[in-house]
């Protein structure tokens, strides 16, 4: 804090401390006209309401003191007062770095006992998963939601089945983490309406869904020339790319025709960002553990 602000900051506080503490004073020495019954002469409603006047009770007048002498000893203690450090030398950063040190002391000896193990094996250790859970609601949930279903509108898939964009063995899981993952469809809208309704049909196809077979037969060579280059000429994905399965159920922005319509039409972009800026290596590893346990809920414990 500058010279300027700090003169402020203490400008401030020992005026309003200042001008409550006259008023705390004065106000029980203010000679107040008042009757004989302690009314001040102000009636309402015909004389059926008087205002009244009483001395504040001794308890209310200790305990205000009290609270100023509180007040006082902070600022005298605490930093509070301008660029005061306080006698006892307290900082938010020091409290917050003491409270860190504490709780890396206390999981040190679990993370160790964490990284003896593969991802697939930790999965099953309650200790791992609720660590693992903690990590999630804090780094995942925002888009993946705290049940880690996944969000449509969002791209994140739904993290509690079997389906993988990128793989689903413990070390994929781990660099999905480590290192984010970016996905880009490119549109195809330049190819006309037309050819967009009619691959949107084979891709409903692929999956076993009601479709027009006659648009469907239509599209399967422009699928093949163009799509097949990710999906695979089959449909069934490509997770070095983390082109989507078209063959099953799962849908990463929604299986309605509108929606296979809007992708093909329009394209898709997704974006999961790296973590290792934020989690080290062993939080990344006991956070891999605990999105495999979402799909293995029957993992082993080790």
């Amino acid at each position: 804090m500058s010279t300027g602000w700090s003169l402020w900051v203490m400008f401030l506080v020992v005026l309003n401390l200042g001008i409550t503490l006259f008023l705390f004073l004065w106000g029980p020495r203010a000679k107040i006209p008042s009757l004989p019954d302690q009314t001040t002469g102000h009636v309402w409603a015909h004389g059926t309401l008087r205002e009244g006047l009483r001395p504040l009770p001794r308890w209310w007048l200790l305990l205000s003191a009290s609270m100023f002498v509180a007040g006082i000893g902070y600022l005298v203690l605490y930093p509070g007062f301008g660029n005061h450090k306080g006698l006892l030398h307290w900082t938010a950063h020091g409290e917050l770095a003491r409270a860190v040190a504490a709780n890396d002391a206390k999981l040190e000896p679990l993370m160790r006992r964490f990284a003896l193990y593969p991802v697939e094996q930790l999965a099953g250790d309650p200790a791992a998963q609720q660590l693992g859970r903690r990590l999630f609601d804090d780094d995942c949930a925002a888009c993946h939601g705290r049940g880690a279903r996944g969000n449509q509108a969002l791209g994140a898939p739904d993290l509690t089945d079997a389906d993988w964009l990128y793989g689903g063995t413990g070390q994929d899981i781990a660099t999905s983490i480590h290192d984010g993952r970016g996905g880009v469809m490119p549109p195809w809208g330049s190819l006309g309406e037309p050819t967009v309704k009619n691959l949107a049909q084979y891709v409903l196809g692929l999956s076993g869904a009601p479709h027009d077979a006659k648009m469907a037969a239509t599209a399967e060579p422009i699928f093949k020339a163009t799509c097949a280059a990710c999906h695979g000429p089959d449909g069934k994905g490509n997770q070095g790319v983390g082109a989507p399965n078209l063959t099953d159920h799962v849908w990463l922005h929604g299986g309605r025709l509108a929606d296979i319509e809007a992708t093909i039409r329009d394209g898709r972009q997704g974006h999961m960002p790296d973590w290792d800026k934020r989690l080290d290596d062993g939080q990344i590893h006991v956070l891999a553990a605990y999105v495999y346990h979402l799909s293995h809920p029957d993992a082993a414990t080790p």
